[in-house]
């Protein structure tokens, strides 16, 4: 089949969970035969590059606004792809959907990855949480099909909208890397230190893990990954802390990103929206014991093989951290039991066999 891949800012990866995704499914349905084209913006990715491990790569502008970056580009993107000959086309983010109506009315086939509520985060104002609302109904009218990557949010598009949907979960590596390159960097040592990931935004509750952190008594150190493009005074307060074991490393990605995963003591996941959160699945595919924010979605990612906290109640988090500290065969148990839960359920080669059925079926006009 002849794809093409939008709504990202493209590959390979630098920013987030869906350039991830975008990078980690089309490198592996070219390996299947497929010809994939992933669309990107030029203030993200090197526009000299034109093909990333076999996948085709189109880099077109974006505008630098925290409201407009996204919709500018796919804009720019649909467009593009009206020219080219793709059998199927994979839209991601619900922000998107409207975008979706021009290839439909000309006959091309669309699926839509809808993501999480993101009409829920804090970052939006009222306009913006009101096009994501609008998003979320015109993406059950347009694609051919939506993916939901939690069913959680399935759940929620079925009730609300009385509409169906395919659950692909997010994917990941499975295993440890041997390597400590990036450890070494920060002056970490294995297992000596709590590894909290996600993008600095108020609802992903950063500032709930460090106040809990800086009330425990160990020699750990945690280490903070991540960054936000238009955050900066929320990042600015959080870097305030006098805290001298907290190490915040910015964006990390690829081969530095799995030896933090690999080496962490635990992993704290504290998010509160969205589907299924990649740094999660992740944290699990690398063998970590995960302390997660206790909402249904992380719930039905996690399971019994990690333990939860509420951000509602930051002495929860700081209990919880205190008894992983002190019990490490429970620590050792979780991160047995994570592996195996993401081996079983969220290896990439299963979530890329799942696209490509749905593709297929796409393709041949079986899917609505």
């Amino acid at each position: 089949m002849r794809i093409a891949i939008l709504g990202t800012r493209g590959i390979p990866a630098n920013y987030g969970g869906f350039e991830t995704f975008a990078e980690a499914l089309s490198e592996r349905l070219v390996s299947r035969g497929h010809d994939v084209t992933v669309y990107g913006r030029s203030n993200f990715i090197n526009q000299k590059n034109k093909i990333y491990k076999g996948v085709k790569i189109v880099v077109l502008p974006a505008l630098r606004n925290k409201y407009l970056d996204t919709p500018s580009n796919t804009f720019l993107a649909t467009l593009h792809v009206l020219f080219k000959r793709y059998d199927v086309l994979l839209y991601c983010n619900s922000a998107n959907s409207v975008f979706t109506l021009l290839p439909r009315l000309l006959g091309r086939r669309v699926v839509l990855n809808v993501d999480g509520l993101e009409w829920k985060r804090a970052k939006w104002n009222r306009f913006g949480r009101a096009v994501y609302r609008i998003s979320e109904y015109l993406a059950t009218i347009l694609p051919n099909r939506i993916v939901t990557d939690a069913k959680a949010v399935r759940r929620y598009y079925k009730d609300r909208f009385n509409k169906s949907s395919t659950y692909i979960p997010y994917g990941t590596p499975i295993g440890r890397m041997g390597s400590s390159t990036i450890l070494e960097k920060f002056g970490l040592e294995k297992e000596g230190y709590i590894l909290y990931v996600s993008r600095l935004e108020p609802e992903n509750n950063a500032h709930v893990v460090v106040k809990a952190f800086e009330d425990v008594d160990t020699e750990l150190k945690l280490v903070v990954v991540g960054d936000a493009p238009y955050s900066s005074e929320y990042i600015k307060n959080l870097k305030e802390t006098t805290d001298p074991r907290i190490i915040f490393t910015g964006y990390i990605f690829g081969e530095g990103y799995r030896e933090f995963q690999s080496n962490a003591y635990f992993y704290v996941q504290a998010t509160e929206v969205g589907g299924t959160h990649p740094a999660l699945v992740e944290a699990m595919g690398h063998g970590n014991c995960i302390l997660a924010n206790d909402v249904p979605e992380h719930r039905e990612v996690l399971g019994s093989a990690g333990h939860y906290f509420s951000v509602k109640d930051p002495g929860s988090l700081a209990d919880r951290m205190r008894f992983l500290i002190e019990h490490p065969e429970e620590v050792e148990r979780c991160r047995r039991e994570a592996e195996a839960r993401a081996l079983r359920l969220f290896t990439w080669e299963r979530v890329t066999s799942d696209y490509e059925r749905l593709f297929l079926k796409i393709k041949a006009g079986r899917a609505r």
